[in-house]
Order: structure tokens, then C-alpha cells, then sequence
């Protein structure tokens, strides 16, 4: 147990040596159930994963896979009927699952910040900018003035694109693009570590949308923001991320570099993935859809989540999970193709021959 002892310096994390510099927020086993009246719906499965300092991080897959569930999990957002069931949260050392809900609200906002989907509903419709701003600044740190509150506002819409004066308006006297541009001013008033963005472009157009892209790089360079970008759009992860984290049905399938990913999916489900984006320089292609659907996450399948839509299917597949390991250099995948079994058999389409 990590609990509030920092890490080691040096540890083995999913096959992979890592140093502890190297990495800010580490996610170990975590689960997140959801109470219904049929019973505990599994949104997150035991996720694993490393998020290190000063990167983006794209995280992606199907609407239902349990992304922004995670995203929020990692904050402890996660309300009633929703519950963290099990798992590590470890953050600069700490685990996040030891600390009362005190400690956790002085960390959102101070050090852990989030973008939601919609700012409309995160922003009070009643409260004018500056208030939200300065609200946050003098919550977390009592000591500071409101003029000084104030200021740090000013700076901070300035240098995200919008005029000062704008600080005095209403949520509603803005477009989309610059809610969003609030929102982050919001994450970074107090110069947090860690930025989790949850589907931010899904209301933008692609101009408005290619502008806030080229902001987090930007941001990321200038405050040494590490981002966790949640989205389902594949051409806004190669856009910005520098490694892609991909889930299916609560579980982590596979984590890559940007480019190992894209230039070589080694998991089934993610090349699909990237078989369905449309392309067009290829007018004649015909636009690739995936076989059947993701799997009732109240009656998951055994085995692999994805055997009953995968073309790779092997008998060990409907039976056993795999393990998320290391397959190449810095790519880890959970795929029988790559993982020896003693249950490991020839492929299905071979044995029906």
C-alpha cells in the first residue's frame, strides 16, 4: 500500500521501468461501479495507468467506454449511485483514496483542475466571470485581496484571448470558444499540475476548435501543464497528444505513443478505431464500420471484452482476460496476440477450416 508515503525512485510499472520523476499521477487498479436496480454497473474495471509530468495525454474510445467516468474518478467526482470501489489514486506521491473530503477539495482547483463538456453547466449563470475567478483565488488562498484576485483574472482572460473589461459579463454573453477559454482560466487560476479536459471541442466548429488546440500546446509549454485530453475524436489526439491511452468497456486496452499508435495498432479494437475515421483523400474508400456493438457493462462477457467483435477471436479470448503488458517499446497492449497461455489455441477461422 503506497498510502501517503511517496513513491519509490525506481519501480517496474506494467513491464515498463519508470522513474518517479518522470511520472505525476499514477492510476492503479482503480474500479467505479454504478448502483442500479438490476444490479452494479462496471464503468471503470481495474484501469492502470501512468500519467507523466509535462505530457498530453489523449484518452479515447466509444461513447460508454467509462472515459470521462475515469476523468472524474481521478478528481473523486464521482457521486452517488457512482462509487470507487477499489483502486489507488497515487498523485505527487500521495494516494488520493487515503485523504478526507477537506484535503480533496483543497487539491481540485490548487492542483488538480477539470474542463467539462459544457461549461454552461459548470458555470453559475447568475455569477459574473470575475466572481468566479476571484472566488476560486481568495477560496484557496484566504490571504490574498480581492484587487489581487481581481488582477490575476485580468492576466489570466487576457492571455487566453479575451479583452479584460470582459471579466465583468455574464456566462451567457459568450460564445462556446471562449466558455471554454473561461474554463480553463478557472483550472489555471491557481497554476494547477494536472488538467483534465473532458470532450472540450464537442460543441466547437473546426476553426474555433483548431484555435483552442494550439492553446493547450501553448498553455502546456508556458505553465508546465501536464493534460489529460478525453475525447472520442481520433484527429484531435494525433493533433495534440503525446501518448494515447484506449478504452473499451471500463478496461484499458491499449497505451502508445502518438505515433507508435497510429503508425502501429497492435490491439484489434483500436485499429478499428482508426479504420473508421473518415479520410478524404480517399474519395472511393469505403468508410469502415465495426462489427456489432460494446458489451452491456451490467453482463459484460467473459474473457476479453472485445472477443465478440473481434476478428483476431481465439478460443482463449471468451475465457480468460489479458493482462495490459508491454508488447513493443513503450506500447502496452491487453491482447491474446501477444501474450502466452497454456489455454492459448490456434485462431477460431483456422479451427473451423
Amino acid at each position: 500500500m503506497y498510502g501517503e508515503e511517496p513513491i519509490s525512485r525506481e519501480r517496474v510499472v506494467m513491464g515498463e521501468p519508470v522513474r518517479t520523476g518522470d511520472v505525476l499521477f499514477s492510476l492503479r487498479d482503480v474500479s467505479v461501479d454504478y448502483a442500479t436496480r438490476a444490479g452494479a454497473v462496471k464503468a471503470v474495471d481495474r484501469v492502470s495507468l501512468d500519467i507523466r509530468k509535462g505530457e498530453i495525454l489523449g484518452l479515447v474510445g466509444e461513447s460508454g467506454c467509462g472515459k470521462s467516468t475515469l476523468g472524474k474518478a481521478m478528481l473523486r467526482m464521482i457521486q452517488p449511485p457512482g462509487e470507487i470501489t477499489e483502486g489507488q489514486m497515487i498523485f505527487d506521491g500521495t494516494d488520493l483514496m487515503t485523504l478526507n473530503s477537506r484535503r480533496m477539495r483543497e487539491l481540485r482547483g490548487a492542483r488538480l483542475g477539470m474542463v467539462f463538456q459544457d461549461p454552461m453547466t459548470s458555470l453559475d449563470p447568475l455569477q459574473k466571470i470575475v466572481d468566479h475567478l476571484t472566488e476560486t483565488v481568495m477560496t484557496h488562498e484566504p490571504s490574498t485581496s480581492e484587487a489581487a484576485a481581481r488582477d490575476r483574472a485580468e492576466q489570466l482572460v487576457s492571455r487566453l484571448g479575451l479583452r479584460e473589461e470582459r471579466i465583468d459579463d455574464y456566462p451567457h454573453q459568450f460564445s462556446g470558444g471562449m466558455r471554454q477559454r473561461i474554463m480553463i482560466a478557472l483550472a489555471l487560476a491557481l497554476r494547477a499540475d494536472l488538467v483534465i479536459a473532458d470532450e472540450p471541442t464537442t460543441a466547437l466548429d473546426v476553426i474555433v476548435e483548431a484555435q483552442f488546440l494550439d492553446l493547450l500546446r501553448e498553455l502546456r509549454a508556458e505553465f508546465d501543464l501536464t493534460i489529460v485530453l478525453i475525447t472520442h475524436n481520433i484527429g484531435v489526439v494525433a493533433e495534440v497528444a503525446d501518448r494515447v491511452a484506449v478504452m473499451y468497456a471500463g478496461r484499458m486496452v491499449e497505451v502508445a505513443g502518438v505515433d507508435g499508435l497510429f503508425l502501429d495498432t497492435k490491439h484489434p479494437y483500436g485499429q478499428g478505431l482508426l479504420k473508421a475515421v473518415p479520410n478524404i483523400q480517399l474519395a472511393d474508400a469505403e468508410l469502415y464500420q465495426m462489427e456489432g456493438s460494446p458489451p452491456n457493462l451490467l453482463r459484460p462477457p467473459p474473457g476479453c471484452s472485445f472477443h465478440p467483435r473481434c476478428p483476431s477471436e481465439m478460443p482463449i479470448c471468451s475465457s480468460v482476460e489479458p493482462s495490459l503488458r508491454a508488447v513493443d517499446q513503450d506500447h502496452l497492449a491487453a491482447c491474446w496476440l501477444y501474450e502466452d497461455h497454456p489455454e492459448k489455441r490456434v485462431p477460431v477461422e483456422v479451427a473451423h477450416d
